[in-house]
């Protein structure tokens, strides 16, 4: 799991970037957009909603801003339609990569993620190529000095998580995706400040890049998340401590 969590946090550690520039709103909005033509505008019953209307709390998030997007996807309120478009492929050193994009012009997706991998030392792969090593997790990550291993252990025995792991200076909780909001809110009950928390997709394995390939790993996975179109980059890439406080910086 180390890999998952130390490019997450280097992520997050940039979210405030991404805020500045618009993106995180605008990602989390298509989602709810989506979530809601596909299954309904009731996050009771839809769960893809329910998550994606979490995420846009965690990000402070108007209410207004919530509704409206729900409102387009449920088509009380125009607005664009987009297509779910998922690629996998390969990064510099064989890193395995999806990325999943929401887009109302195809060929421009398509173009744009080509590019990037291509720019970068990555290539894009078929279908099916990498996603077998990948599996769908709740994955929180909490800094040592927020709690300790007991209450958060207590946490995951009694709301259904699947693992507490010690990546250094934080914990990492992994739940299965059914599980992840009753513990998420047991954390946030207790509360404890959380660095992360989503479901996202988790490599089986992960392969460790250091010098030269790690940067170039890391302008990759940038060029990806920077695309318009872009919603999720998953990566089994792991970096060597210098590679990652260079990241961070």
């Amino acid at each position: 799991m180390s890999g998952h969590s130390k490019w997450a946090t280097i992520k997050h550690k940039k979210g405030a970037l991404d805020a500045k520039r618009g993106k995180i709103f605008t990602r989390l909005i298509k989602e709810i957009t989506v979530a809601a033509k596909a299954g309904g505008g009731d996050p009771d019953g839809n769960p893809r909603l329910r998550a994606a209307i979490a995420a846009a709390k965690a990000e402070n998030m108007p209410a207004d801003n919530i509704k409206r997007a729900v409102q387009r996807g449920t088509g009380e309120l125009e607005g664009v339609s987009y297509d779910e478009i998922s690629f996998e492929g390969y990064g510099p050193g064989g890193v395995a990569l999806i990325v999943d994009t929401l887009t109302d012009n195809r060929n421009r997706t398509v173009s744009e993620v080509r590019h990037a991998f291509s720019k970068h030392g990555g290539n894009l792969g078929e279908s099916g190529s990498v996603r077998f090593m990948f599996s769908k997790k709740g994955v929180i990550g909490i800094e040592k000095s927020a709690a300790d291993e007991e209450t958060l252990m207590n946490i995951v025995l009694e709301h259904g998580g699947e693992d507490l792991n010690d990546e250094g200076e934080s914990w990492e909780i992994v739940t299965d995706p059914g599980s992840f909001e009753a513990v998420a809110n047991a954390v946030k009950a207790a509360g404890i400040e959380t660095v992360m928390s989503e479901v996202t997709m988790v490599a089986s394995t992960y392969t460790k890049l250091e010098g030269s390939p790690a940067n170039q790993m890391i302008r990759l996975l940038d060029a990806l998340e920077d695309l318009d179109d872009v919603q999720n980059v998953y990566s089994n890439f792991d970096m060597d401590a210098a590679a990652m406080e260079a990241a961070a910086g």
